[in-house]
């Protein structure tokens, strides 16, 4: 028995019809479109040997018992973010369903241990700001008080939205019982970057999740008038900022996977006759290597510091986010690398900068592992996100490997 990847192919161009317009993927977490996608996934369930449900995060879950009740669970996310492609997430799923098939052809509806296929809800946080909702919620890393008060661009709060799509935010925690059982995870998604077609390779072993480490820097100098005031007598603060602005690409490039990002960048008064007096700033570092993340962020504190006495300002950092690298297991990438070689000759091995489900996953001790498949120009959210259909087919055998090598794994273990 094998995998068809030409009837996922197919049923990923069919979602893509129903839930995108001429600017791409529609399916934003807790809108219509995204529940119109999940009920037309549950139209591909039909005549399938398989248990069917929604947890209390809005996690949903598809089951076929095995043998055992030892399980391998295969999935990813069904929303996208707007105006996104047709593949981010969309993939995983789907290939988890056709993976789910051939075991249930292959096993008569028995297979040796239970598959399971899971649609995350809200892994993008597109509306909310949330991401990874519906996995932190299964792994138990939910943060229910802060998200609660959560609004979109409309003023609805994100506990009103659940409740219009049957989820209570006070129950969510019920979530975390979806991990009995659960013996390995394992995940396709594009690559969404440019590093697999700048080396002309289809498929990559996921080594793990980088860790993040993001932070507001505000520097504070004085404001002052732009025609009157000497360059000898300036306290800049947007010019103490772009250096610093400058300086975390030598930083990061000291690491080969390291990337350091200053987004954000306020001005204050912000206007043309003015000297800035206050600069808020916003930098993403990460990697995959904690001691290396530390480094970076303790250089850049260094470097600000630094930079700010240049220009006679001072200069605060507020963190807003972080997260720890997550590392997938040894054995889930001997795994997943065979399965690569077996059918693209050669794998290469990359950490993911993206965030990702397997990450929570991971978190809880479940063995995981992701496979990335090439994307084209390196782009995604975006409508012309795409990857090469013989791309597409040859990650979609490479997973269904991946998942046999696993589930046998599973079964003697």
């Amino acid at each position: 028995m094998s995998v068809n990847p030409g009837k996922t192919i197919s049923e990923l161009k069919e979602l893509n019809a129903l839930t995108a317009d001429e600017n791409g993927a529609q399916r934003v977490a807790w809108t219509d479109t995204w529940l119109q996608a999940r009920k037309w996934f549950e139209s591909k369930l039909i005549g399938l040997p398989i248990e069917h449900h929604y947890d209390a995060a809005g996690n949903q879950w598809v089951t076929l018992p095995g043998e055992s009740e030892r399980t391998l669970i295969i999935g990813s996310h069904l929303d996208s973010v707007p105006n996104g492609g047709w593949l981010d997430g969309a993939l995983g799923v789907m290939t988890g369903l056709e993976i789910l098939r051939r075991f249930n052809d292959e096993y008569n509806g028995r297979p040796p241990v239970t598959i399971r296929v899971v649609d995350w809800a809200d892994e993008e946080g597109a509306r909310f700001g949330r991401s990874l909702f519906g996995s932190s919620a299964f792994a138990g890393t939910e943060t229910i008080e802060a998200d609660r008060g959560r609004t979109d661009r409309d003023g609805i709060r994100l506990e009103d939205a659940m409740r219009r799509c049957g989820i209570e935010i006070d129950k969510i925690i019920d979530a975390q019982r979806e991990q009995k059982d659960a013996a390995a995870y394992l995940e396709l998604h594009i690559e969404q970057g440019p590093i697999l077609e700048r080396l002309g390779l289809p498929l990559a072993v996921v080594r793990g999740t980088k860790g993040v480490e993001r932070h507001s820097i505000t520097f504070t100098g004085q404001e002052a008038h732009s025609g009157s005031t000497p360059m000898n007598a300036r306290r800049d603060a947007l010019a103490a900022a772009a250096k610093l602005a400058l300086e975390i690409y030598p930083i990061a490039q000291k690491h080969p996977d390291a990337v350091c990002t200053m987004g954000s960048v306020k001005t204050f008064p912000g206007i043309v006759t003015a000297i800035v007096g206050r600069c808020e700033a916003t930098l993403d570092q990460r990697d995959l290597d904690a001691p290396v993340l530390a480094q970076m962020l303790r250089e850049a504190k260094e470097s600000s510091e630094r930079f700010a006495g240049e220009f006679g300002c001072s200069v605060e950092w507020s963190k807003i986010w972080g997260i720890a690298p997550e590392p997938f297991h040894p054995r889930l990438i001997e795994f997943c690398d065979a399965s690569i070689c077996e059918v693209a000759n050669s794998a290469i091995q990359l950490p993911s900068g993206p965030l990702h489900d397997a990450a929570e996953v991971s978190r809880v001790g479940i063995p995981t592992v992701m496979m990335f498949v090439q994307s084209l120009y390196g782009i995604s959210h975006n409508k012309i996100e795409d990857t090469k259909e013989e791309h597409l087919e040859l990650a979609i055998r490479a997973m269904d490997g991946l998942a046999s090598k696993t589930a046998a794994w599973v079964a003697e273990n």
